[in-house]
């Protein structure tokens, strides 16, 4: 594992992890499923005073999600903070957070959609890894494990990450690099998340450095002409001009105006990239994908090998 993966460390039955609610409100039906699943895999389940209050979408005030959330990345004890559900709110909190007690003593932050602010922000200024996966929204009110749940609990309890899926047939599998090969990236790391978040966060201290690295991007619910706005903004920026790979996860639920925009969202991708040396690849199981939402370690060392056949893999090296 990655020398900065130790400074975290795996989990172990009777750790405690807590639930934080930086965006949008939760209420306790919704939590509990996820905290039933979770006491299942053996860990203390904290649930911090306030975090089901609400203000309008938002899950309290900015000062007291913020508090909150300041409470959990102080304490050691905790060694998981997991994120409920994203939606919108957590750029209004991140500059208040202190994260010199977090430096010390990191565990990771889990979540992905709107989290990938706390994973953007964490990644440029920390340099720490950080877990974009499932968050207890998701979790099945049946308590019937699905390969997101599963993924998480992997991921916690650092157990061997490898993932494979397939590429869409209908998609190429390269942007600037030939497709009758099969190639493999060692020792790369993965950053990104949600497009919308990432795209937002330009300009900003918390923008992520993709240089040299494998850039992950997913979205959902957007029109396509804005998928390409984001697009060619990342690309005008330089923040596509350096990666090692382009990685594609879910484009979900994606909208289009009267007059159609006249290309997918996946084709608009790689439109963006086509003239760059690197390989993109698509339909990667990350993102707003449901059931089907891996989780990813972002920030961490791995290799990405991608066949002739459209087969990839991501694992620990």
């Amino acid at each position: 594992m990655d020398s900065k993966m130790t400074n975290i460390g795996h989990l172990k039955k009777g750790d405690c992890v807590a639930l934080a609610a930086p965006a949008r409100a939760v209420n306790p039906e919704e939590m509990a499923p996820a905290i039933a699943m979770m006491q299942s895999w053996g860990l203390e389940v904290v649930i911090p005073d306030g975090l089901y209050q609400r203000e309008g979408q938002l899950a309290g005030s900015d000062s007291h999600r913020a508090a909150l959330m300041q409470g959990l990345l102080d304490n050691p004890d905790i060694k998981a903070i997991i994120c409920c559900r994203g939606g919108y709110g957590t750029v209004r909190i991140v500059d208040r957070l202190d994260f010199s007690r977090f430096a010390q003593h990191p565990k990771w932050i889990v979540g992905y959609s709107d989290i990938t602010v706390l994973h953007s922000h964490i990644h440029r200024v920390l340099g720490l890894p950080t877990l974009h996966a499932t968050m207890p929204i998701n979790f099945p009110a049946d308590l019937h494990p699905t390969l997101a749940t599963e993924s998480l609990r992997r991921a916690l309890f650092e157990e061997q990450m490898d993932i494979e899926w397939q590429q869409p047939e209908d998609e190429e599998c390269t942007a600037g690099l030939p497709s009758d090969r099969d190639y493999c990236l060692r020792n790369v790391e993965i950053v990104g998340g949600n497009l919308s978040i990432l795209y937002s966060l330009m300009g900003s201290h918390s923008q992520i450095d993709t240089r040299g690295k494998v850039l992950l991007v997913e979205d959902l619910d957007e029109y396509l002409y804005h998928i390409d706005r984001m697009m060619q903004t990342l690309k005008r920026s330089g923040m596509l001009d350096s990666l090692e790979a382009l990685l594609v996860g879910g484009m979900s639920d994606m909208h289009d105006n009267a007059t159609p925009f006249g290309r997918t969202a996946e084709q608009i991708v790689r439109e963006a990239v086509e003239d760059r040396p690197y390989p993109v690849i698509f339909g990667a199981p990350f993102g707003h994908l449901g059931d089907n939402n891996l989780a990813l370690p972002l920030g961490t060392k791995c290799t990405l090998e991608v066949s002739i056949s459209k087969k990839c893999r991501i694992f620990a090296p």
